[in-house]
């Protein structure tokens, strides 16, 4: 008799401790997710708010400012200086499509760089006709890496009532 109050005492104890357990549990991941909130990023903007015109050449590279906005969901480009800065460590999506009129000495061009970092080039030359560039790629971002888009040295670009030329990034998911 004694031995069955005993391993009925033990059993409640083993299934209260395994019930503040999972409570406690959920209470430290909700702790977790209020301190490391899921931030939605996303941005798309072409060069010219307006109007048509050429950008470059120029002798250096040049930092490229995208000023018509289309979407900044969490601001983190700014159409001042054209740079993205990442809010959140994550995985990040950016795209870049530039046009132009050929002209055999100046390529289409612009390239990507990351904390000042040369990471991925789109170029295109051709002598005549229109022509365009494009070049995607997913980068790994710490909490405020920069990220640009740069004219390529001699290139000459084009932007228009099109918006052929824009600039665009977003977060995949954090990590």
């Amino acid at each position: 008799m004694e031995i069955m109050v005993f391993f009925s005492l033990l059993l409640l104890v083993c299934s209260v401790s395994t019930n503040q357990t999972e409570a406690d549990n959920e209470i430290v991941d909700q702790q977790i997710s209020n301190q490391q909130p899921f931030k939605q990023v996303a941005f798309s903007a072409s060069l010219l708010e307006g109007g048509y015109g050429y950008t470059g050449p120029f002798n250096v590279q040049i930092t490229l400012v995208f000023r018509r906005v289309i979407t900044n969901i969490g601001n983190a480009y700014n159409p001042q200086t054209g740079i993205f800065i990442a809010p959140v460590r994550g995985a990040y999506h950016f795209e870049w499509h530039l046009h132009g009129h050929a002209y055999k000495s100046h390529p289409i061009a612009g390239v990507l760089f990351r904390n000042g970092e040369h990471i991925f080039l789109a170029f295109e030359l051709q002598a005549s006709g229109t022509v365009s560039t494009s070049c995607g790629t997913s980068l790994l971002l710490e909490p405020g890496d920069q990220v640009s888009l740069r004219l390529w040295a001699h290139a000459r670009i084009f932007d228009g009532v099109n918006h052929d030329t824009n600039f665009s990034g977003h977060l995949l998911f954090t990590v």
